[in-house]
């Protein structure tokens, strides 16, 4: 079977829409950031070279870097959501009619839990890189393009607050509430003044139009 970054738009959105939990929201988080990502670097590819934009050239070449990595980071992510997810439902198909086989299971459900937390935590954290890059997207590159930037950070958005709500329905299923409230806790950090910043980025974007 090819992986979900392999198949065409419409294979993905046919089974986006079936009734087949996966691929679901956290594949689509994923994807917005990426396709954020890939924005950044439309920008940063339609300024390089251009003698208008000449002192900004190594910054754009830096910010072209980045935001490809980040773009590989963030594809990846798409299949690793539906990885982990397919491996907490096999965890609740687990056997449990003896008192071994009931401790098994919630152990097993507890520990895939954690990784199916931390899975959308990376990917809330990669979209937050994400709207920073679109930022020096919108300040610094080709002006005749830059509402790509304002689409660029509102995908990144997008995919951060996607993100956001699979960590903290993963993490209220936890009994480990010292793990759940740190890894909380770093949500939070990262979502700290992000929407004022995206409405700043879209500020910046809309004033050069």
């Amino acid at each position: 079977m090819n992986e979900i970054k392999d198949q065409s738009i419409q294979i993905f959105l046919d089974e986006l829409a079936s009734k087949n939990a996966t691929p679901g929201g956290g594949s689509v988080a994923a994807l917005m950031g990426a396709q954020s990502a890939a924005l950044t670097s439309m920008m940063c590819n339609l300024t390089i070279g251009k003698p208008r934009y000449a002192e900004v050239e190594a910054e754009m070449q830096t910010l072209l870097q980045k935001s490809e990595a980040l773009r590989k980071t963030l594809t990846d992510m798409i299949k690793a959501d539906v990885d982990v997810f397919n491996r907490l439902m096999a965890t609740y198909s687990l056997p449990k009619t003896t008192d071994e086989e009931k401790t098994a299971r919630s152990e097993a459900i507890q520990s895939v839990l954690k990784e199916a937390t931390e899975v959308p935590l990376n990917c809330a954290r990669a979209c937050a890189e994400a709207i920073a890059l679109s930022r020096i997207a919108a300040d610094k590159g080709n002006s005749g393009v830059v509402s790509d930037a304002g689409v660029a950070v509102l995908a990144g958005y997008g995919g951060l607050k996607s993100a956001a709500l699979n960590v903290y329905t993963n993490a209220a299923a936890l009994k480990d509430r010292a793990f759940a409230d740190a890894k909380l806790a770093e949500l939070e950090a990262i979502l700290k003044g992000v929407d004022k910043g995206v409405e700043e980025v879209y500020k910046i974007v809309k004033a050069k139009l």
